[in-house]
């Protein structure tokens, strides 16, 4: 009786983690970018000073979808988003290098460029730095051309170019921050195959239906871990019972 007790228990517990996951996950829906979580169960035996006689339900996050989501006009020049595979390049608080898919840019008044969550957008020398200007303009390619202040209309001077990757996704993992690292926490290398567009953003790759829908499936399993403890409750009364009269 306590095994199913012990399994019913760890099951109901590792099930209100999961709603958490999807539950996140439903809350980013309409988070421009956001990479939706990926959630699984498995069971897991007990190791202790004794033979592993017991197992307990695991929740656990294998991995996160990376998938793309879909392009949102903006029209606003300093909205970029990666069309195919690939990240755009960002510095971490702890001045790392980390990796987001879409940026809602803006200069701020050091003429820093950042991404739409406040981190520096990482060029060919470290975070780009953009001069006064009139107007600016980010290619397909990452490049950032600028008409300086009192310039003429017809001028663009180039003068960084946003740092893309493509590494393999199996080497990319979400930090606790949102962001996404390396495994081996090494900066991935540039590639110039990678393409941005100008005037969208990229929205949440989360679908609303299929979140819900598994959070209604472990909302089922729930209650069933919970019937589940209480016939093993009843059990253990009945044979107390008959303990009892013997």
């Amino acid at each position: 009786m306590d095994k199913m007790l012990y399994v019913a228990m760890t099951g109901a517990s590792q099930n209100a983690l999961a709603q958490k996951a999807h539950a996140n996950n439903l809350a980013n829906v309409s988070t421009n970018g956001f990479q939706r979580d990926l959630e699984q169960a498995r069971s897991m035996p007990v190791f202790g000073d004794s033979f592993p006689a017991r197992a307990f339900a695991m929740s656990e996050r294998p991995a996160t979808d990376f998938s793309a989501g879909p392009l949102v006009e903006t029209g606003r020049e300093l909205d970029v988003a990666v069309t195919g595979d690939g990240f755009i390049a960002v510095q971490a608080p702890d001045g790392s290098e980390a990796y987001v898919r879409t940026g809602s840019l803006n200069i701020d008044a050091l003429g820093v460029l950042r991404a739409g969550n406040g981190m520096a957008v990482i060029g060919n020398g470290g975070p780009i730095a953009i001069p006064p200007e009139q107007k600016v303009e980010i290619g397909d390619d990452g490049t950032i051309s600028i008409r300086a202040m009192g310039e003429d209309p017809r001028v663009m001077a180039e003068v960084d170019r946003i740092k893309l990757v493509n590494p393999d996704t199996k080497g990319m993992t979400k930090g606790l921050d949102g962001l996404i690292h390396t495994v081996s926490g090494q900066p991935a290398d540039a590639d110039v195959n990678v393409r941005v567009v100008s005037g969208f953003l990229e929205g949440s790759n989360v679908n609303a239906v299929g979140e819900m829908t598994s959070m209604l499936a472990l909302s089922r399993q729930f209650e069933l871990h919970v019937k589940m403890m209480s016939a093993a409750k009843e059990g253990d009364e009945a044979m107390a019972r008959v303990l009892q009269i013997g």
